[in-house]
């Protein structure tokens, strides 16, 4: 860029030298004219030969050649430079806009690791991440990048997960708990057990999605290379109509004026502002979506998105946390703390989702001395013996065999029943939390006209339905299966109107074959399955459904861009092409119509990088 921004300031001084001075022999200016030219010309020229040999002929190049070199042959010099000079201008500004868009994306090219420091026979060995075996110890250090997937087995530290998610608030991270490849330690010394070859690292998933998410294009951009492909002829061909046919057919007609309303065509047929402008805006529209942690696989996905009609999610951990918590204690002859405290005791041999709830919520290390036995009977919850107290914990059934005189709870979650000694002595209520970000995430779509939110879940009808209920969303079904979920989205894509399309967004590994068949597939991306990752056609690095509205107004956004590019760049070539052939509009306007407007739509196009991340 900045080899190409001189030459067009030397190119320029030039032009005015020539334009103003007027020298005692006019071949002086006309050298001096052709010397601009040759700096800033000379590179289009060498690739217009190139590609004709090769048998690429009609591209801006040819046209941008034909038409200078033509209007040197009829000593319209100041106008062939001139036509020059602005084509660069514009090459420049492209340029530009290309390289914005990159950066954005470049930013996550950042998160891949250079090296591991791996453990190995008590010395620390600096190798290549691709070098490191599932199982073995790596050290990172303060200000390095996470070279592969884990848990921390010693240390404690904050990550900057920027790069992957988005967010700007550093996460704490501490022994036992997971730690993604790219990520970058902010300040402690952590030991890192691998979980996860460098191949199937999260670090590698995002660099493979982005990098081959330009393959997938989309309508617009294969409409604009077909429509490209058969207009550069055609437009030689009228050209060379217009400079040869009138001069013959028309008295009068000299063929120095039909030729330079040939050349002028030329100039204005290029097509560059819908070839530039148009791939531009879907590459901004990804590297937008990157920054709010929202991976776009495609620029295809990009424009399915904006016509969104149907959004359909899955609940436990998409619009709920997929953690089991104790909701809720009410405790009967003891203070809720001791109700907790015996409950955890009577849990705490069992690995049950739910036990491991009751166990987090009383966070007090429990002395195993004091349980003298634990029975698990199955169907009905758990008899335990703690210190001389005969405990019971579990469901109606267990209360009603046992014949404990309880109160019922018509609380929606899982019930644990607790007795001692035979003697009731109160409830706590377990349930999965809905993700804070999910109630203005469905207000936010139907507010962006999202005709229908739906919700499919394998849960309890109760369950279900007082999630929707609570989220407001139009619809649940509940107790699926994988199959019945499929079956679902089959028949909902049936009902959707032809040009609108269905969302799926889930984050399990049984979501695979929903995310596979629906219109766009939508994964939960930090704590998703692998399974839904590959196969989903967006992924939200950040777990929050609320994305899912930004990366909805943004694909809008891009696509309304694309819209104004395409119907203004034809309108004023249309234009143009007719002043130009009637002799009305001379080469400047010729210039205006396709670098003028080329600037133009590229500068619109950038505006789709200016991104709110929430």
């Amino acid at each position: 860029m900045k080899k190409k921004g001189i030459k067009i300031i030397v190119a320029l001084a030039l032009y005015f030298i020539a334009l103003i001075v007027k020298f005692p022999n006019e071949w002086i200016n006309n050298t001096i004219y052709v010397v601009s030219y040759l700096t800033v010309g000379l590179e289009i020229v060498r690739k217009a030969f190139r590609n004709i040999i090769r048998g690429k002929v009609f591209d801006e190049n040819f046209l941008m050649t034909v038409a200078t070199i033509g209007a040197f042959g009829i000593g319209e010099f100041p106008e062939a430079v001139a036509v020059m000079l602005f084509y660069q201008v514009g090459e420049l500004f492209q340029s530009y806009a290309v390289d914005k868009s990159r950066k954005s994306i470049a930013s996550l090219m950042d998160i891949r690791p250079d090296f591991a420091n791996i453990e190995r026979d008590g010395k620390i060995e600096r190798i290549d991440p691709d070098e490191v075996n599932v199982g073995e110890i790596i050290v990172i250090k303060p200000g390095e990048k996470v070279p592969l997937d884990g848990y921390v087995v010693e240390g404690k530290t904050s990550l900057d997960t920027k790069a992957l998610t988005g967010e700007a608030l550093p996460k704490e991270i501490e022994e036992g708990e997971e730690v993604l490849s790219g990520c970058i330690n902010l300040n402690g010394v952590i030991k890192v057990k691998v979980t996860k070859e460098y191949g199937e690292s999260t670090v590698s998933k995002i660099l493979d999605l982005v990098e081959n998410a330009s393959n997938k294009k989309s309508k617009s951009e294969n409409f604009i290379t077909k429509f490209a492909r058969y207009y550069t002829p055609v437009v030689v061909i009228i050209a060379v109509v217009l400079a040869i046919l009138p001069p013959l057919i028309i008295s009068n007609a000299t063929f120095s004026d039909w030729l330079y309303r040939a050349l002028s065509f030329l100039v204005v047929s290029c097509p560059c502002a819908l070839v530039i402008s148009i791939p531009l805006s879907f590459f901004g529209g990804i590297g937008g979506a990157s920054k709010m942690g929202v991976l776009i696989k495609g620029s295809n996905y990009l424009e399915q998105l904006a016509n969104t009609e149907i959004v359909v999610f899955d609940k436990t951990g998409t619009l709920t946390e997929g953690i089991f918590e104790v909701q809720k204690i009410e405790a009967v002859g003891i203070s809720k703390e001791e109700l907790l405290k015996i409950t955890a005791y009577a849990e705490n041999y069992s690995n049950h989702p739910i036990s491991l709830s009751v166990k987090r919520a009383y966070g007090k290390e429990i002395d195993e001395k004091q349980i003298i036995k634990t029975e698990e009977l199955s169907g009905l919850g758990i008899v335990a013996k703690i210190e001389e107290q005969e405990v019971l914990v579990g469901n109606e059934k267990l209360m009603r065999e046992k014949q404990i005189n309880f109160a019922k709870c018509n609380e929606i979650g899982t019930i644990l029943y607790v007795a001692i000694d035979g003697r009731y002595a109160g409830y706590l209520v377990i349930a999965d939390r809905i993700k804070q970000d999910a109630k203005q995430a469905i207000q936010e779509l139907k507010k962006n006209h999202i005709k229908q939110t739906i919700m499919l879940t394998g849960d309890k009808k109760e369950v279900g339905e007082k999630v929707a209920k609570e989220l407001a969303i139009d619809k649940a079904y509940t107790e699926l299966l994988p199959t019945g979920k499929v079956e679902k989205v089959e028949e909902l894509l049936r009902e959707k109107s032809e040009k609108g399309k269905l969302v799926f967004v889930g984050d399990g590994i049984n979501d695979a074959p929903v995310l596979a068949i629906s219109d766009i597939g939508i994964a939960m991306g930090a704590l998703g399955s692998d399974a839904a990752i590959e196969t989903a056609d967006v992924v939200l690095m950040t777990d929050e459904p609320s994305k899912i509205v930004n990366a909805i107004q943004l694909a809008k956004k891009t696509m309304n861009i694309v819209k104004q590019n395409i119907v203004f760049a034809i309108f004023i070539k249309v234009l143009v092409l007719v002043l130009s052939a009637f002799g009305i509009s001379t080469m400047w306007e010729a210039v205006f119509a396709d670098v003028g407007v080329s600037v133009i739509a590229i500068i619109n196009a950038l505006r789709v990088l200016k991104v709110k991340n929430r």
